[in-house]
């Protein structure tokens, strides 16, 4: 029996929270984030927290997609209902491509823990200029559940049959053809 040729590859992730109210001290979802991310062995990129601003929230992905440093951004919060909830729109601006599996998944791992109440989440996904993007909810048990039960597979290249490491260098393809 063979052993896995692959070895582990390390993306960069940057972390957003998006809140009113949170700041660098009671930011819990920013920080369960960040523990997971360096607990796989990736790398913090940056992190930032803003209000629910879209265009504002819009700006910084684009920075942030615009920075050959940054493979990944997560965003936490302003996936709601409300009339703040601005931040599933700011992604939607910049994408390119949205992984509307993503958000099934999401939805299908969300109705183990919390039943029909997943039903008000929109949390997003997608591609923007060769960086990954996805818009989590604002609580805790939500970015546990979308790390633990998607994106760590999802970005571990030793994952099979796919994940989304392996075509990471194909996502700007078309940006590349002459």
């Amino acid at each position: 029996m063979s052993s896995d040729p692959r070895a582990f590859i390390p993306v960069r992730i940057a972390v957003l929270t998006v809140s009113d109210t949170r700041g660098p001290e009671d930011d819990r979802s920013g920080d369960t984030l960040v523990g997971r991310i360096e607990g796989a062995g990736h790398l913090l990129a940056d992190r930032k927290i803003l209000r629910d601003d879209r265009p504002q929230i819009a700006a910084q992905l684009r920075v942030w997609i615009a920075d050959p440093g940054i493979d990944v951004i997560l965003s936490t919060g302003g996936t709601g209902l409300t009339g703040r909830d601005v931040t599933v729109e700011a992604h939607r601006d910049v994408y390119e491509k949205e992984i509307d599996a993503f958000a099934t998944v999401f939805t299908i791992v969300s109705m183990q823990k919390i039943g029909t109440s997943a039903v008000q989440s929109r949390a997003t996904g997608g591609v923007a200029g060769g960086t990954y993007l996805f818009a989590l909810p604002g609580s805790t048990g939500a970015c546990k559940d979308a790390w633990d039960e998607i994106l760590c597979k999802q970005l571990d290249y030793r994952h099979k049959p796919c994940n989304f490491v392996e075509i990471m260098p194909r996502l700007d393809e078309h940006l590349r053809r002459k």
